[in-house]
């Protein structure tokens, strides 16, 4: 069991480590809608980061769901069903944090779901395919898992084993 002072470090480093870098970006647009809870709780990368890649920028055209798999939405609509079970997925990685806690964080979609359910969060101490990157994952589904200072995630697919499938192009 962690004491109180080890788990505010923890979570400090985790919020430090998944922020990326000390960047400074130029304020939103005022005119920005604001994010739902679903995608409040996921952390975002700043632009220009090197290992971020904005997801719309990620071409997910064409991606087939693996055989006998989930897809991503289907991985968030049979989330209570998946709980402790291993899940496979294919899909496009759209955000890498590497080395985190000794932990490689992914982001992965394949295009199905919407705001909220098309973006599936995945650790593995793997291999780290670079954005843009097809794989094909096998892991852990978990769920409520929140890690202090605002990054909680509903669903997270853990300890995966990542293979990648084809190397992003560009």
């Amino acid at each position: 069991m962690l004491n109180s002072k080890t788990g505010t470090t923890l979570a400090l480093a985790v919020l430090v480590a998944l922020a990326g870098c000390s960047k400074k970006e130029p304020a939103a647009d005022a005119a920005k809608a604001p994010e739902s809870p679903a995608t409040a709780a996921q952390p975002q990368m700043p632009a220009g980061h090197p290992s971020a890649k904005p997801a719309a920028e990620v071409d997910l055209a064409g991606i087939a769901q693996a055989e006998g798999g989930k897809t991503v939405a289907g991985v968030f609509a049979d989330k209570d069903a998946l709980a402790g079970q291993k899940v496979t997925v294919r899909g496009k990685v759209v955000k890498v944090n590497a080395g985190i806690l000794g932990t490689n964080w992914l982001h992965v979609r394949d295009g199905s779901g919407a705001e909220g359910t098309n973006d599936l969060t995945v650790t593995t101490a793997g291999t780290v395919p670079n954005v843009g990157d097809t794989v094909l994952l096998v892991g852990t589904v978990a769920l409520n898992k929140d890690f202090g200072m605002g990054y909680a995630y509903d669903v997270i697919v853990e300890e995966a084993d990542v293979t990648v499938e084809a190397a992003d192009a560009n």
